[in-house]
């Protein structure tokens, strides 16, 4: 039986991140959702449902995976929100092979469709599933963890780097192979057994890799200049670079290919996204091919220290936290002394610049800050992103290019909306 892991209503919950990709594509501690849910069903075959826009993408990154495609004739269809649950798992195996549908509340957490049913649906797969789209099959309650909005994966982020690096410590130790590192003296670790440092990986004179209250995993090829503080619980990515000085406190995933300085906490950093310089960025969730000028600060605290409110999706929500700084969606950019507010949500391809803060919510293909925003011409926008890619070595494709059109097209009505003209 093979799996189909799928795309619901709530993908709108996670804009602007989502606007780019699935909502199983975002990283939660090590790994993104999509590779957790894979990692509790090992050696299964799968194929990869989205919305009809998001295809050409994401088909792109995984060539030899389906995408809005189901062979065979029996499918364990799994909720793309769900926060890794290997006890989910197990019940699969244990229950019977009756065609069901398995909710948490409403939410279809799985359902498990064969023969007919499974045909019917084939034939009518909607972009985003429902429990309406599986023909009125029984349902059964199930209990699990789902994430419903942005806020809820920087939240896991430190229990869930902890997971992830209990698998790959696990893993790692059945690999037979010398690896090269060079950890310079005057290197401090606390806790060492909790840190695992990956091959390839320098770490320079005066740097402090703190595992007290969590585990610190350092991927290969890392570069950790001089005088660097790690506090785990903490992931940095393969290739990345954590500048001279840097303060990474704990609950922080930094992606492949990234360069990170300042002062930064309980965040998400998604791979080939920059943070070098000077400035706090905390309980915050940055997309790919971000940039943030030296000096970009977040507040992540209200004065009056209420729960912080966030625009999504055109709805203000109150996240229940009392902590939540910015996200920003990928290809974003801000400029030097830049500041946002408590609960900032930027959207995709915007440059934000400008005294003072700037709106709470910055629609996706603004230009501008508090003054004034107007918008960023999408051809102008996709030879930047040409320009950007090259310098990380990577191709720009006509696909990436229709993915950039295609999110101009979805968002324009909330530009219009805030007068961006």
């Amino acid at each position: 039986m093979q799996l189909c892991i799928f795309e619901d209503i709530k993908y709108a919950n996670f804009e602007p991140l989502s606007l780019s990709r699935p909502v199983y594509e975002l990283v939660c501690g090590i790994f993104t959702l999509r590779e957790k849910i894979l990692r509790d069903f090992p050696g299964r075959k799968y194929s990869l449902h989205c919305r009809a826009y998001l295809a050409d993408t994401l088909r792109q990154e995984f060539p030899k995976i389906f995408v809005n495609e189901i062979g065979g004739d029996e499918c364990l269809f799994i909720n793309g929100r769900l926060l890794s649950d290997k006890n989910l798992a197990r019940m699969f195996k244990m229950r019977d092979k009756k065609d069901r549908v398995y909710l948490y509340g409403d939410t279809v957490v799985a359902a498990k469709v064969s023969g007919g049913n499974l045909k019917k649906l084939k034939e009518n797969l909607p972009d985003v599933i429902s429990k309406d789209s599986f023909f009125g099959l029984p349902f059964e309650n199930v209990e699990t963890e789902l994430v419903n909005y942005t806020w809820d994966l920087i939240n896991s982020n430190g229990k869930e780097i902890a997971k992830d690096f209990k698998y790959l410590t696990a893993k790692n130790k059945n690999i037979k192979k010398k690896q090269k590192k060079k950890i310079h003296d005057g290197v401090h670790f606390v806790n060492k057994k909790n840190v695992y440092i990956g091959d390839g990986v320098e770490i320079k004179p005066g740097c402090v890799i703190d595992a007290s209250k969590g585990p610190v995993y350092i991927d290969k090829n890392v570069l950790i200049f001089p005088n660097a503080v790690i506090e785990g619980p903490a992931y940095i990515g393969e290739n990345s670079k954590i500048k001279s000085g840097a303060t990474i406190y704990e609950n922080v995933s930094v992606g492949k290919v990234c360069k990170v300085g300042g002062e930064v906490e309980d965040m998400i950093i998604m791979p080939y996204s920059n943070k070098q310089h000077a400035g706090f960025i905390g309980h915050a969730y940055l997309g790919s091919w971000v940039n943030l000028g030296a000096d970009t600060n977040n507040s992540d605290l209200k004065n009056n220290y209420s729960t912080v409110k966030m625009n999504v999706n055109g709805r203000e929500i109150d996240s229940g936290s009392q902590f939540l700084g910015l996200i920003m969606g990928d290809h974003s950019k801000s400029a030097i002394n830049s500041m946002f507010n408590t609960g900032t949500n930027a959207g995709f391809s915007c440059n934000v610049f400008g005294a003072g803060f700037p709106a709470k919510h910055i629609p996706s293909f603004s230009w501008g800050g508090r003054d004034k925003l107007s918008v960023y011409n999408i051809e102008k926008s996709i030879e930047t992103a040409k320009i950007v890619f090259k310098r990380r070595d990577k191709k720009f494709t006509e696909t990436d290019a229709e993915l950039f059109r295609a999110i101009f097209d979805l968002t324009k009505n909330e530009r219009k909306d805030k007068g961006i003209k």
